[in-house]
């Protein structure tokens, strides 16, 4: 039997969507967000997840956490373990939230060392099998990941993405010095998090390959080389213009569908040829917080 994934995933609501501490470079804070149509965005992802055969838990947003639809972003969990994240600022009143829902589901929550002060949860750590896909700098500590792997019993591979880079106040991944964040403090990158740039599609198991879709010009050289060098996996390549401006790497896959954004169409292709069914949706207004699908939905079964 060929094992699915995202069986199960937790959602909350776009009730306190909102952009206003831009965190990250996409949220611009002088242009509002339209709570109706997010609200519409997230219906039919959750609409679309259902239908593929996964089981939506759904919890209230936390209160007045513009970022709190972003479920992926409270923890890793693994069986019955959720290692719980370390969040920006204007994100600190999520922690306390998400501890208290994953221990009301029947998780072991644990916490990172007090050393440790930034971990994106799944965000930044992306299961594939026994591997966990690692993106450190921006939202997460080297440290955590390491602490989160051992603790849920995973090899770790880990990653950095490419900084946002300043020259003359022209913003890019090119030139220039790198930035931090106005709001966080933080350096910054448009992929601060890992499943920006980053996807799993299949889990690998004695009945097939694991596959896994990834932008190569979002990753540092280095991070390009590790990443080629998994021979036990099969790879799309994404293209910068589909992860950067259609967040084409942020869906969810069950390991027969996948529920992605509608501008990638590339992508979308290449899934067929792996006999993939991609669902596509159009999520403008979310993006506008710097997610998309797989920022909405923080799996729970990870096996």
């Amino acid at each position: 039997m060929i094992p699915k994934i995202n069986r199960t995933v937790l959602m909350s609501g776009v009730d306190y969507f909102d952009d206003q501490q831009a965190i990250n470079p996409f949220m611009d804070e002088h242009v509002s967000v339209d709570r109706k149509v997010a609200a519409e965005e997230h219906r039919l992802i959750k609409e679309a997840l259902q239908d593929a055969g996964v089981k939506v838990v759904q919890v209230q947003p936390p209160q007045n956490c513009q970022d709190g639809v972003y479920t992926a972003n409270w923890a890793l969990v693994r069986g019955n373990k959720a290692v719980l994240a370390r969040l920006p600022n204007a994100r600190k009143d999520e922690e306390a939230y998400a501890a208290q829902v994953l221990t009301d589901l029947g998780k072991e929550v644990v916490r990172l060392p007090d050393s440790i002060q930034k971990f994106s949860g799944q965000g930044d750590a992306l299961p594939c099998g026994d591997y966990l896909f690692c993106g450190s700098t921006y939202r997460s500590e080297r440290a955590a990941q390491a602490f989160a792997a051992e603790t849920l019993g995973y090899k770790r591979i880990q990653l950095q993405t490419v900084p946002l880079r300043s020259l003359f106040g022209w913003q890019n991944e090119l030139f220039g010095w790198p930035v931090r964040n106005h709001a966080s403090g933080w350096r910054d990158s448009f992929y601060y998090d890992i499943d920006l740039a980053f996807s799993v599609l299949k889990a690998p198991s004695e009945q097939q390959r694991g596959l896994i879709a990834w932008c190569p010009a979002a990753f540092t050289y280095r991070s390009r080389a590790k990443i080629r060098a998994l021979t036990d996996l099969d790879q799309i390549e994404v293209s910068l213009a589909e992860a950067k401006t259609a967040f084409a790497c942020n869906l969810v896959s069950t390991g027969e569908r996948v529920i992605m954004n509608a501008g990638a169409v590339e992508l979308a292709a290449a899934l067929k040829k792996h006999r993939l069914k991609p669902i596509l949706l159009s999520n403008p207004e979310l993006g506008k917080g710097g997610g998309s699908i797989r920022c909405t939905t923080l799996t729970l079964d990870n096996a």
